[in-house]
């Protein structure tokens, strides 16, 4: 089971991120995530929305290079050593990370994982019953 992410693509310069997210909010579209990574010349800003397609075509339509990534993301108890278990399980079978994100919610926590394979990725994660989200 995986879920949509938007990548966009951002000057390094005030104020892109909050073009970003007055666009998001001004046509009813809710971020349930994201994290910001940067290198010296851009940024890229990762996101989880409601509605993807339409995010897509109001950023496309302001100038934002958008690409689409299916992702893992993962439920688990937020408590210590939950996702170091998740991780081991992964890295046994060779599953490497590109990167991920999470934030917690109380007595759980969700991990959005990029995996190099995403099929192995899902196929042993639901064979060891982690509780993966289609949505948030």
């Amino acid at each position: 089971m995986t879920i949509k992410q938007l990548s966009i693509f951002l000057e390094n310069k005030t104020g892109r991120i909050n073009d970003v997210t007055r666009i998001l909010g001004a046509n009813g579209i809710n971020m349930h995530a994201f994290s910001m990574a940067e290198t010296t010349d851009f940024g890229i800003l990762r996101l989880i929305v409601s509605e993807v397609e339409k995010a897509v075509d109001v950023l496309r339509e302001n100038s934002f290079a958008v690409k689409v990534t299916d992702v893992v993301c993962i439920k688990c108890s937020n408590t210590a050593g939950s996702l170091a278990s998740i991780l081991e399980k992964l890295a046994v079978q060779n599953i490497f990370i590109e990167y991920m994100y999470a934030f917690a919610d109380g007595d759980f926590a969700n991990i959005v994982i990029k995996p190099n394979d995403l099929e192995k990725c899902v196929a042993l994660l639901d064979e060891c019953n982690c509780d993966m989200r289609s949505e948030l």
